[in-house]
């Protein structure tokens, strides 16, 4: 019994310094966190961080913001195209430029094809900020990148944005929960690294440039005519209204629960079929649903949650120059995904 005890010990050191050794660009403590998890800990991790993150939330109410971080430029607005309109305030008074949509750099066909904009969400956390990013679906084309990691990658893969597609790169932003927390599908570029769920929520890419949100009920293989298919568990808002299933924790519990404050961010499309964007501290499953209907989606679904996996990053030029952060409080840096990355991501180009 000692024996077997030393030798099952000595196997999980060996696979901890090996997990601890390779290539990432994760912090030592969140990658050992990781490894727990991977590693049978997982209820364990969870619990504590859910105790972590219940006594460490903050209160209500405070004093309000004088001013919202500056976020884009004014260049390269819409002028000839479809536009969305300001998203309006929740909070009054509305403070200078708040829900005013900003450009972010390159242009194309005489505006801006990605668009930003931050705003207080909720009265109750009057010092909160969401960002929020708007992708016009007819100048841009989207793209789904498996990480280092996460999914399994053959190498076959850039973990990253790949250097010849950089010359249009106009900005990245995260995927979803890891696929073995989730039991989500994952289809990209010819390859399925996941088999898709029916009943899940599901963003898509197609082959003539069009996107889309959706419940997925295709089967297991994602069919003719779909460049990507990235799930991550049921739909947060569908047909405009919000899932009446958000305070189920079975459904949004996969790690910290639904009901638990944390970063969050998600994917909403319009009803023009543009992509919207949305991230912020401070959330629940149910307040970011608020957030990206109340900015637009008709449907959206959840992508990672945490601080140190929440990004959405813009380039002020063509070449991945100028890179900014859609929030300020966003921890990576605005050049992740410029490298190779342990995680999933999407990038967004010109087309």
């Amino acid at each position: 019994m000692v024996l077997t005890a030393l030798i099952l010990l000595l196997d999980l050191v060996m696979s901890f310094w090996s997990a601890m050794g390779g290539p990432s660009n994760v912090a030592f403590g969140v990658r050992a966190v990781e490894w727990l998890r991977d590693n049978g800990a997982a209820g364990i991790v969870s619990d504590v961080e859910n105790v972590y993150y219940s006594f460490s939330a903050p209160a209500t109410g405070g004093p309000a913001l004088k001013r919202l971080p500056r976020v884009g430029s004014d260049a390269g607005l819409p002028v000839a195209s479809y536009a969305p309109g300001p998203i309006s305030p929740e909070i009054t008074p509305a403070l200078p430029g708040e829900g005013q949509w900003h450009g972010t750099g390159p242009v194309l066909h005489g505006a801006a094809p990605v668009l930003v904009t931050t705003f207080r969400p909720d009265p109750n956390y009057p010092q909160l900020v969401a960002g929020v990013a708007w992708i016009d679906h007819t100048r841009t084309r989207l793209a789904l990148y498996p990480g280092r990691y996460e999914p399994p990658n053959d190498g076959n893969q850039p973990a990253e944005v790949p250097p010849d597609l950089r010359s249009i790169v106009l900005a990245t932003f995260n995927a979803g929960f890891k696929l073995e927390d989730s039991g989500d599908g994952f289809f990209s570029e010819g390859q399925r690294y996941a088999p898709l769920r029916d009943g899940q929520a599901t963003l898509l890419g197609y082959s003539n440039g069009t996107v889309d949100i959706k419940t997925w009920t295709g089967g297991p293989n994602p069919g003719p005519g779909v460049v990507f298919a990235r799930q991550n568990l049921p739909l947060t808002v569908e047909n405009g209204q919000l899932n009446p299933a958000l305070s189920n924790d079975s459904l949004w519990g996969v790690t910290v629960g639904n009901a638990v404050r944390v970063w969050r961010s998600g994917i909403g499309i319009d009803p023009h079929g543009n992509l919207i964007y949305a991230a912020a501290d401070i959330q629940t499953a149910q307040s970011l649903a608020q957030v990206l209907q109340h900015a637009g989606a008709v449907r959206a679904m959840q992508l990672d949650i945490n601080y140190e996996w929440t990004t959405f990053n813009f380039y002020g030029t063509f070449g991945a120059g100028e890179p900014t952060k859609l929030l300020p409080g966003m921890s990576r840096p605005a050049t992740r995904y410029l490298s190779p990355d342990d995680r999933d991501f999407f990038a967004i180009y010109a087309r």
